[in-house]
């Protein structure tokens, strides 16, 4: 493989999500239940969280949008509660800074200091993390998310999006994710290079076809490879 960039996937690649997920759920459900106890105890986590897959069951059109889909869901909430001006953009920013409070993995830094010099990186996510809260905006050349591009991976075009922002040919990426059917088969079908960041040792699925080029436990075993081939 003849690599002239990456482009990375962020949630559950370099940081565990399902932890900032929960914490952000419990801030606002704090919030709530201190300024709006109705409205706490009308949704509770779990309710707001089945108003959230509603919403986006009801809304295919925001299936990038995950920001917009949790803003819906707060106001649809409010509204089943007789709340006329409800207070959407604070709750938001209770729950976005609590959702970018990760933890990285510990080989994720380390890793990404090795990787961004030998290569540009480009961060393409379907979520809603924002690099520079998590303070990691600096190994980064280009971030591309779902929201800002308006196609979710697998689509081919977010890749597309990616490699245009580097300026390399597909081909030439490396694009490095944990999720066999959204990393992995996404981008190969774009036609860029893959690699599997497979901590758990998961047998690859068959049913997605071609294996990807690199199955690796961890970020460092990746910034070990980049090294190899240099």
């Amino acid at each position: 493989m003849h690599i002239l960039a990456l482009t990375l996937d962020l949630d559950d690649t370099l940081w565990p999500v399902l932890p900032a997920l929960q914490r952000a759920d419990e801030a606002v459900d704090a919030w709530l239940r201190q300024h709006h106890p109705d409205v706490a105890l009308k949704w509770p986590i779990d309710a707001m969280r089945a108003l959230r897959l509603q919403v986006a069951a009801e809304r295919t059109d925001l299936a990038h949008d995950f920001t917009t889909q949790r803003q819906l869901t707060l106001q649809q909430a409010f509204d089943a509660c007789g709340v006329i001006e409800a207070p959407v953009d604070a709750l938001w920013e209770i729950y976005f800074a609590a959702r970018n409070a990760v933890e990285l993995y510990a080989d994720s830094l380390p890793a990404l200091q090795r990787i961004a010099a030998r290569v540009p990186l480009a961060s393409l996510t379907n979520g809603n993390a924002d690099l520079h809260r998590v303070g990691i905006h600096t190994h980064f050349a280009h971030h591309v998310c779902a929201r800002g591009t308006g196609f979710a991976k697998p689509d081919p075009r977010i890749f597309q999006a990616a490699a245009d922002c580097l300026g390399v040919a597909p081909a030439n990426i490396l694009h490095v994710g944990d999720d066999p059917a959204m990393d992995v088969a996404g981008a190969r079908d774009a036609g860029l290079r893959t690699a599997w960041i497979n901590r758990h040792g998961e047998p690859w699925p068959e049913a997605l076809g071609a294996r990807p080029d690199l199955d690796l436990p961890d970020m460092a075993a990746l910034a070990d490879w980049l090294d190899a081939q240099a």
